[in-house]
């Protein structure tokens, strides 16, 4: 076996579970609507089962489920047998994966299920299974031949159920109007979460770390401003910190290269006007976003009335794991 002959067996692989999952397309039918109709109506959770290789793909649909807003949680039909059937009430809604439609574990329990009064949604390749007759609604997840040249091991039959399983999360993520940021509550660790939860107030830094001075300030106390408070920036501002204007590095590098005299001219005579401004309780998202639209490396941070309440830069937003 040369690496030409294992390349073009992994190529017979992916294209046979490729052909698969195009298959599938025709078997989304009025059943998967019902099945998305149940669901929605469910005023419990969505309890998803199966056995083996089946059981390893219910499990990841049910956490795809319960991190796109529909509650949803993986029972062990063989440990459902013996206590764990207890989990699962009336309320709930039982999605069952097994493509022969046949295994015993999943038998045992389908009078018990009944008996309950849950719906039962049954995802097989044989829809004159057991499981299949007994359910609510059945889900053909049907293939033509597995990846597997012995016909055994669950290859393309496993493909297709996960991405059935993906097709009903995502057609109830869409119905439920369920938003990106939704998606973030239940996932605060990661970095979508931090991009989509975070808020510039809690990033910035205020109060006395803000560089801060005066129209009138020369342009010595400006460096020594933002030498001391180290943002690449400082905000020049009236009385009343409404914001007048901003001075960056790349300012001050470029007002060196002039003959004029640091501790004579103004901030008036150098800042610029205005500068970019955000608010804080904008998400931190925002302030990427205008910091590479702009090709800037800060942002002063004002209130409704244009009053300086912070200063961002991006290394704040780097180091809240935010870009």
């Amino acid at each position: 076996m040369n690496n030409h002959a294992l390349k073009n067996l992994a190529r017979e692989v992916v294209n046979t579970e490729a052909a698969a999952v195009a298959g599938l397309v025709d078997l989304i039918d009025d059943e998967f609507a019902r099945a998305c109709e149940l669901v929605l109506a469910c005023k419990g959770r969505v309890v998803v089962l199966g056995m083996g290789k089946s059981g390893h793909i219910a499990g990841k649909i049910a956490a795809t489920l319960a991190s796109t807003g529909t509650p949803a949680f993986f029972v062990h039909p063989a440990e459902a047998s013996h206590g764990d059937l207890g989990m699962i009430t009336a309320d709930d809604v039982v999605l069952v994966l097994s493509n022969s439609g046949e295994t015993d574990e999943v038998r045992q329990i389908l009078p018990l299920l009944k008996r309950l009064g849950v719906r039962i949604i049954a995802m097989t390749g044989n829809a004159k299974s057991s499981l299949a007759s007994h359910a609510d609604v059945h889900l053909d997840v049907s293939v033509r031949s597995e990846a597997c040249p012995l016909g055994l091991a669950p290859t393309s039959s496993t493909t297709v159920a996960l991405v059935m399983g993906d097709a009903l999360a995502v057609s109830l993520l869409q119905t439920r109007g369920f938003t990106a940021e939704d998606f973030a509550r239940s996932h605060p660790a990661g970095q979508l979460g931090k991009r989509l939860l975070l808020h510039i107030q809690d990033v910035m830094h205020s109060g006395d770390d803000m560089p801060v001075i005066g129209a009138t300030a020369c342009l010595s106390e400006a460096i020594v401003e933002m030498t001391k408070k180290r943002l690449g920036m400082v905000a020049i501002t009236d009385e009343k910190l409404r914001v007048a204007g901003v001075f960056t590095d790349g300012d001050l590098r470029r007002t060196l290269d002039k003959p004029i005299d640091p501790r004579k001219v103004t901030m008036a005579e150098l800042m610029t006007p205005g500068g970019k401004t955000v608010h804080p309780t904008a998400l931190a998202a925002e302030a990427v976003k205008m910091m590479q639209e702009y090709k800037i490396q800060g942002l002063l941070v004002t209130d409704d009335e244009h009053r300086l309440v912070g200063v961002l830069n991006f290394n704040d937003l780097l180091q809240a794991g935010v870009v």
